[in-house]
């Protein structure tokens, strides 16, 4: 072989890479940096604010560090030798480890989120930009990255759907530009990231089979159906410490079967849901029931609408997280569809959808999480962060330690954390934090005593108080 013909296909590669470098847009990517920004910015307040909405910082910060050091991801905060793969199914989150290995904080899990969001506003942004163009495509991008999907996943923290944002992001982009390969291969990848999303597999193929005409998608839902199938049937309760799926009860499928009809009544009943769906109409500009990736939503909103736990059925926390790329990339399709009609009236519709939803996304601006930012007070480090740091620090590494939702993913990097709402084994450390509210009403006033009390046998001494923090250590 020639040296010429050696080189050729390196050089070749060489090239279409910087074709395609070239082909990007910048201000797509600007505006995923400013976002990017925006989102670490947001972060690092609650961070140094000690701000911990959730128990699942802490959680998936254990879930890293146990793949960074190339373990099963064994999660004390969920129980005793709990594997979180038996949980939910998200084996996609090992990529996490190298990450952590780097880094080993949970504000790194913060990070990685908020990069991993900002570039699914650059994928919306830079397909609004091909379809609509570049001014209506930045708008899209913008008010699709202060969305108030987005804003509420990030306030509240970590959780497996921020892989999942910007592989739905990528899979309907590459629908929209009718690039089958692609499309299948980012929507295969749902799969790992949690099972649910098997569901919106399904869908996804479903459409890619009836849009592009290609049995590709026809695949895509198979392979979607039998990872939902696997996963909820096999792999969860075979992981699972109580031998079952812990989420099989949130959705009375026998009672929805024996009376549809109220199971269509109850589905979309309920003042959290309406909020829900207005806000889908508002920040969708209402043109995305026009585009067929609009389905895409469905799979989501059915079972988060049917499940008995109402915490899904509104607005907050990360659950419409996975919907904002949908319903952005939907309201570019429809506003692009409509353009090309040949009634005058409709493509003037179509000239308003884009400004409806810019409109209608600065005015939730107010309502939404990051309104905080515009507060001077919100920059401030929390009061108590030296103490804290100060009593964890009296912590032996490796030691176990028993504490509240707070301060768990701070302790995660160099202790073992057991959360105290668990039955645990007897603690090195037991964490009474005034200020947590993992207690409820009643928290206990002297931490030796409620130690004690709490694993009888064993004396507990007073080493730190102050702040309204008290640590105690086991005398062995």
């Amino acid at each position: 072989m020639s040296t010429a013909a050696a080189t050729g296909a390196p050089r070749s590669f060489a090239k279409r890479v910087r074709q395609a470098v070239r082909g990007q847009p910048i201000a797509a990517w600007l505006t995923g940096l400013a976002a990017a920004v925006l989102y670490t910015v947001f972060s690092l307040t609650q961070w140094y604010g000690l701000a911990s909405p959730s128990w699942d910082l802490g959680i998936f910060t254990q879930l890293a560090k146990a793949y960074a050091g190339f373990g099963a991801p064994i999660v004390p905060i969920k129980g005793e030798d709990f594997n979180l793969l038996g949980d939910h199914f998200h084996p996609l989150l090992v990529l996490l480890g190298p990450v952590y290995a780097l880094a080993p904080s949970g504000l790194t899990l913060l990070i990685v989120q908020d990069l991993l969001f900002a570039l699914s506003v650059v994928v919306v942004a830079r397909t609004g930009m091909r379809l609509l163009g570049a001014v209506p495509g930045i708008g899209v991008g913008i008010v699709y990255a202060l969305s108030w999907g987005l804003q509420s996943a990030v306030a509240a923290q970590f959780h497996e759907i921020a892989l999942a944002v910007p592989l739905l992001a990528l899979s309907l982009e590459a629908v929209l530009l009718r690039r089958v390969g692609a499309a299948a291969f980012w929507g295969g990848l749902l799969v790992f990231v949690k099972e649910d999303l098997g569901l919106t597999v399904i869908v996804l193929g479903l459409v890619i089979a009836w849009r592009l005409r290609s049995v590709a998608g026809l695949w895509l839902a198979a392979w979607g159906a039998l990872w939902l199938i696997l996963s909820v049937l096999l792999i969860l309760p075979a992981l699972n410490t109580a031998g079952q799926y812990d989420y099989s009860d949130r959705i009375d499928i026998g009672a929805m079967l024996a009376d549809p009809a109220s199971a269509v009544v109850e589905l979309v009943s309920g003042a959290a849901k309406y909020e829900t769906l207005l806000l889908l109409l508002l920040a969708g500009g209402v043109l995305f029931l026009r585009s067929s990736l609009g389905l895409v939503l469905l799979p989501t909103l059915v079972w988060r609408f049917a499940a008995g736990e109402e915490n899904y059925w509104g607005p907050e926390w990360h659950y419409s997280a996975v919907l904002m790329p949908v319903l952005f990339l939907a309201l570019v399709d429809g506003v692009h569809t409509l353009r090309a009609s040949s009634r005058p009236t409709v493509r003037t519709a179509a000239t308003l959808g884009v400004p409806l939803a810019v409109a209608a996304g600065l005015v939730l601006l107010p309502a939404q999480q990051f309104a905080v930012l515009a507060e001077p007070e919100t920059y401030t480090r929390s009061e108590r962060w030296d103490a804290a740091h100060r009593m964890m620090d009296l912590i032996e590494e490796g030691a176990s330690v028993e504490s509240g939702v707070v301060l768990m993913a701070y302790l995660v990097p160099e202790a073992r954390v057991y959360w105290l709402g668990n039955t645990n084994p007897t603690p090195d450390y037991v964490i009474v934090d005034a200020d947590d509210w993992s207690w409820g009403p009643t928290r206990p006033d002297d931490a030796e005593a409620h130690a004690e009390q709490r694993y009888p046998g064993t004396d507990y001494t007073l080493i730190f108080d102050e702040a309204g923090y008290q640590l105690v250590r086991a005398e062995r």
